[in-house]
């Protein structure tokens, strides 16, 4: 995948026939090469398996201290959706000349398939208490840690796309999956050991899920997607990052510790993002 920049520079150099005549103008061009984004995908691809990794081995220690950076969090993704992704939609649809409504029906369409997944495919969320009573087995402990290691891979397919819409856009995104893939670690561990497993057996699971963004980031090297699709994939991820955001991480991250400062930080999360997007090109 690569970002064509472009420099035109123009010279006039002025040249004097030896025969008086009229002088005429030469004009030079340079051109830029074309500059490659893999190495920054695969950057920003492997600090998502570091924040995943981090979140799993918080998970190992200090599970009970986890509300105020869930509240950081939820503040990270609702400040790169309201600031970053929901503008580039814009964008990205008049240059288009998509229907608006095109991207904002991507989004719904994102935000219920994530919540019908969870609820009704995956014992995936922070809430698993709900669904855990009379479920305590390996297997489906180990059944959930797979479908969040799927969910990593799709992570890293997000980083990548998101760069071939621009270098903006693709940092937005990356901090918010930086953000929340914290949260995936964490769960991943969680539900590998309230299930029944052992540590070992939750720490594969645990690095299978580490490493699964690279991939999905890799594999959009491979390929270009045109603008109409990149917008309906905008639309989706857009709706998917709304509902981690909104119906999953903020939920737990006041469930048993509400206070001020776990407000305060969420407020800090979407201003910081709002800065952070303010000094980009």
């Amino acid at each position: 995948m690569t970002a064509t920049i472009h420099v035109s520079i123009e010279e006039s150099m002025p040249c004097f026939p030896s025969g008086g005549g009229r002088s005429e103008v030469a004009t030079i061009h340079y051109t830029g090469q074309r500059v490659s984004t893999a190495p920054i995908v695969v950057l920003l691809a492997s600090l998502t398996s570091v924040s995943t990794l981090l979140g799993g081995l918080f998970a190992f220690r200090h599970r009970d201290r986890l509300h105020r950076i869930l509240g950081f969090s939820a503040g990270v993704i609702l400040g790169v959706i309201a600031f970053d992704v929901l503008p580039e939609i814009v964008t990205l649809a008049g240059s288009t000349g998509t229907d608006f409504k095109v991207p904002m029906v991507a989004l719904v369409i994102g935000f219920l398939l994530f919540h019908s997944i969870e609820k009704f495919l995956l014992v995936h969320t922070a809430h698993e208490h709900e669904y855990a009573d009379g479920h305590h087995h390996p297997t489906v402990g180990l059944a959930s840690a797979l479908a969040l290691a799927a969910h990593s891979f799709t992570d890293g397919m997000a980083i990548g796309l998101a760069f071939q819409i621009g270098h903006r856009p693709g940092i937005a995104v990356a901090i918010a999956i930086i953000a929340h893939d914290f949260v995936d670690g964490l769960n991943t561990v969680s539900l590998m050991l309230s299930h029944g497993n052992t540590r070992h057996r939750s720490s594969l699971l645990l690095l299978l899920d580490t490493v699964t963004p690279l991939f999905g980031a890799a594999m959009t090297l491979l390929f270009h997607v045109p603008d109409t699709d990149l917008l309906i994939f905008l639309g989706v991820f857009a709706g998917v990052l709304l509902y981690i955001g909104a119906s999953d991480i903020l939920p737990e991250a006041h469930a048993h510790h509400a206070s001020l400062a776990t407000l305060a930080l969420t407020v800090a999360g979407a201003g910081l993002i709002y800065l952070v997007l303010g000094v980009l090109p």
